[in-house]
């Protein structure tokens, strides 16, 4: 059985990711969300266990100790870091694995993992951006530091695979859709197994 398809998100807070994670997570069956484990503070509507696992500081660091995370960053003054144990049992059974992780971290799975396929959703445009994050009602100062950090991190799109403009919700989960799909069929990632029978 081939491994399933580690999958990275990437996008500046605003841009729409979580939503199109929830798309992708309705409308594939072959597909698990790997939760995320962070030191923020749950947003209004958000779920322990289901949206990310809410940690104090000093767990955090206790389970880095433990290397319990396949990688972890700090982002927006916040530790951010992705559990192992899921990823590695998932992807395993042939199952694919979603993560909507932060650039410095999809960086650093790649090099862990350099099959996995790295997508970067772009906002429409700054003001749209902008717009977004003030809809959420966040601090004049949290706002501030998360448009500054979106700049740093739309200049990071160059390293990715693929770019989705997120300015159609149906539109750029169809376009992502599309992606995993012809991923998925890559001949480089069938085992030769699979193909011996067709040449006999």
């Amino acid at each position: 059985m081939p491994k399933g398809l580690v999958i990275i998100i990437s996008a500046p807070s605003g841009t729409g990711k979580s939503t199109i994670c929830q798309r992708l997570l309705k409308s594939r069956r072959n597909i698990r969300y790997n939760v995320t484990c962070t030191t923020r503070a749950p947003r209004p509507g958000e779920t322990d266990g289901r949206h990310y696992f809410f940690v104090d500081r000093e767990e955090f660091k206790r389970r880095i100790r433990n290397h319990e995370f396949v990688e972890w960053a700090m982002v927006h003054d916040q530790y951010y870091g992705v559990p192992r144990s899921f990823l590695e049992s998932t992807v395993e059974k042939g199952l694919d694995v979603l993560l909507a992780i932060d650039v410095q971290g999809a960086q650093t799975l790649k090099r862990k993992y350099p099959d996995c396929v790295l997508i970067f959703l772009l906002p429409p445009s700054i003001t749209t951006l902008k717009e977004r994050l003030q809809s959420r009602r966040e601090a004049s100062e949290s706002l501030a530091k998360r448009l500054a950090n979106s700049r740093g991190e739309l200049g990071a799109a160059k390293n990715y695979d693929y770019l989705v403009v997120n300015d159609d919700l149906d539109k750029a989960v169809s376009h992502i859709s599309s992606i995993i799909t012809a991923e998925g069929l890559r001949l480089s990632r069938r085992r030769q197994v699979d193909l011996d029978h067709l040449v006999r």
